[in-house]
């Protein structure tokens, strides 16, 4: 009687390379934000993204398809803080939004805030010199400020309690965007500190 052929090293084999591939894919995409937000769009090449995290240009065409690909995973990245496949809302930074006293929402929605902001602000400024030569990503580029406007409903509907529709939608949208961000914070030099502080403030009043 033949042996049976063993599994368990198979799935071993097969876990460990599942895990390399998304170690292997966090790397890249860590070296993209770091490289986008750094050379800007035209500044930054495939081939100093791949020598950064350590692999070859192949493997990021194999994994991203293309510069358009990896830009726009690497805000995605940017945004949440991670390559884990966790949706925001369902990390404990966005669970907290709708825990504790109004003033704690809104104190954590401002760290929230900051903290999305410092990290994907030097990618958008990319997609936005990206998007004045390629029709393709201006276009995404706004479908990606529009689903910003769900995420801002969704959020702020769990830091009020309520449905927050409206003027004050586009209010919230509009005061808590990169753009407000980069003429505060990058541009006239606002600290972290003060940056939160004029959060809250404005959310205190929009409440």
């Amino acid at each position: 009687m033949q042996p049976m052929a063993p599994t368990k090293s198979r799935t071993y084999n097969s876990t460990r390379r599942s895990r390399q591939a998304a170690e292997t894919r966090a790397e890249i995409l860590t070296a993209a934000v770091e490289l986008f937000g750094e050379q800007g769009w035209s500044g930054t090449t495939l081939a100093a993204i791949a020598s950064r995290a350590g692999v070859a240009v192949e493997t990021i065409y194999s994994g991203f398809g293309s510069k358009k690909g990896l830009l726009r995973a690497a805000l995605d990245v940017a945004v949440v803080g991670d390559a884990e496949a966790i949706p925001f809302a369902e990390r404990p930074e966005a669970l907290r939004l709708g825990e504790g006293s109004v003033d704690e929402r809104l104190a954590a929605a401002a760290r929230v805030i900051t903290d999305i902001n410092e990290r994907t602000v030097p990618v958008w400024r990319a997609l936005v010199e990206a998007g004045r030569a390629d029709e393709e990503l201006e276009r995404w580029r706004i479908e990606s400020d529009a689903r910003r406007r769900i995420d801002v409903a969704e959020g702020f509907a769990r830091i009020f309690g309520r449905t927050v529709e409206g003027r004050q939608l586009e209010l919230l949208w509009a005061i808590f965007g990169h753009e407000l961000y980069m003429q505060l914070v990058v541009d006239a030099g606002m600290s972290r500190a003060d940056y939160e502080a004029c959060m809250i403030d404005a959310l205190t009043k929009l409440a």
